[in-house]
């Protein structure tokens, strides 16, 4: 475990937000899907991104990377090689009904972390279908004939499951549809994949809670870039509100992406307590919550799927900020943060402060913006590799004192 020392700073300077995972991850799925080859600008190879890719080479594709482009062609389906999801949700779950619709068929590998979240929508949608679901410890089989159909997903659950489906249907012999039963959550992720399904020139319809498929059809997706990642930045804008001045580059104004709702929100946390619904922009949970500790504090509403990521993210990024004096309690559903004070803050500058990332790359990269503001040093700090593995670089490049080790 590496870990890194924040001295007391304030950022300042520009840095170019990096490759949105979300997108990345389609692109390269629906490329793969492709009937031609596909260059994809923009590509950086996080852990994700890079479990990503090994699964769709173990299904058949050929990857090549130079610099940060990738260009992907789609050899045969062949014989299914084991899928190494590492500890990406996202690429599980998206891979379980494309490998079933390719294949057959689809054997997966994964960290402890990424089996616990569980795939419990698409046992119960697939048992239907009488598809084998067969666990054991950190690999899982799947095995049977996707049909065409209809199928019914609760919307309060991760979106991944819905994207999966989304990218499967077109291959299967009839239409289908996906039922999204409300509330909605993490609406924007289904419209990214919507997005990146259009720009392959396949067709979905998404009208009152059903998203409607055409089978039998082709994808072909031109070449294209990663747009920048307004997730990630909000780990870097966070600064401006810190006494920082930075300027993010390379960001979509008009993105679908739903973080990018991150700029009123912190806004929000600016001018005072305030309620908050993080239910579409879940993954700004522990920036949001580093934030309202030292502004005002805040009332955060639909946290609970924020306890089933890398880490428990409500659990888990308040015993950090207690050890900073930050009184927070947390409901099922719900999570209420008082801010800590001038005083206490000025008071953690003569402290030793360690914080634990709890291996989660979204509490490590919360958890440095808080230490630039009185000094601490971040046990885990590898965990940015997942999302953002320049974070530490870039950083530093905003003067931030950063010293590794």
């Amino acid at each position: 475990m590496s870990r890194c020392h924040i001295a007391k700073s304030t950022a300042s300077g520009t840095v170019c937000a990096p490759p949105s995972k979300s997108y990345a991850h389609r692109l390269l799925l629906a490329a793969f899907l492709s009937a031609k080859p596909t260059r994809i600008g923009n590509i950086d190879l996080s852990d994700d991104i890079s479990a990503t890719i090994g699964c769709i080479e173990a299904l058949g594709a050929s990857v090549s990377i130079s610099g940060r482009e990738a260009t992907v062609a789609h050899l045969s389906a062949g014989e299914c090689r084991p899928l190494e999801c590492r500890e990406s949700g996202s690429t599980l779950r998206f891979m379980i009904p494309v490998a079933l619709a390719k294949c057959g068929k689809g054997y997966f590998t994964g960290s402890t972390k990424l089996f616990s979240r569980g795939i419990g929508e698409y046992r119960k949608l697939f048992d239907k279908q009488r598809i084998c679901f067969s666990q054991s410890g950190n690999s899982l089989t799947v095995e049977g004939e996707l049909k065409s159909g209809t199928f019914t997903i609760d919307g309060a659950t991760s979106s991944q499951y819905i994207t999966g489906l989304l990218f499967a249907s077109p291959l299967l012999q009839g239409d289908s549809t996906i039922v999204v039963t409300p509330p909605v959550q993490s609406r924007p992720y289904i419209d990214i994949t919507l997005d990146v399904l259009r720009m392959a020139g396949i067709e979905a319809r998404f009208d009152n809670n059903e998203i409607f498929v055409p089978g039998n059809q082709t994808y072909r997706l031109p070449d294209c870039s990663v747009e920048g990642d307004w997730s990630n930045a909000a780990f870097l804008d966070i600064y401006n509100h810190l006494g920082g001045k930075v300027t993010v580059t390379g960001l979509n104004p008009q993105s679908l992406q739903g973080d990018r709702v991150y700029r009123e929100l912190f806004r929000k946390l600016d001018d005072g307590y305030c309620t908050i619904d993080i239910g579409n922009c879940i993954d700004l949970g522990p920036v949001l919550f580093c934030l309202a500790a030292v502004k005002h504090g805040a009332r955060f509403v639909n946290t609970a799927r924020l306890r089933i990521k890398e880490s428990d993210r409500v659990s888990d990024i308040l015993c950090e900020l207690k050890k900073i004096g930050v009184n927070a309690t947390a409901e099922d559903n719900s999570v209420d943060i008082k801010p800590i004070s001038e005083a206490g803050l000025a008071a953690l500058e003569c402290k030793s402060v360690v914080f634990s990332a709890h291996n989660d790359h979204r509490l490590a990269m919360s958890l440095a913006a808080l230490a630039s503001i009185f000094g601490a040093t971040i046990e885990g700090s590898e965990a940015v590799s997942k999302s953002y593995p320049g974070f530490w670089e870039d950083v530093k490049h905003l003067n931030i004192d950063i010293c590794n080790g």
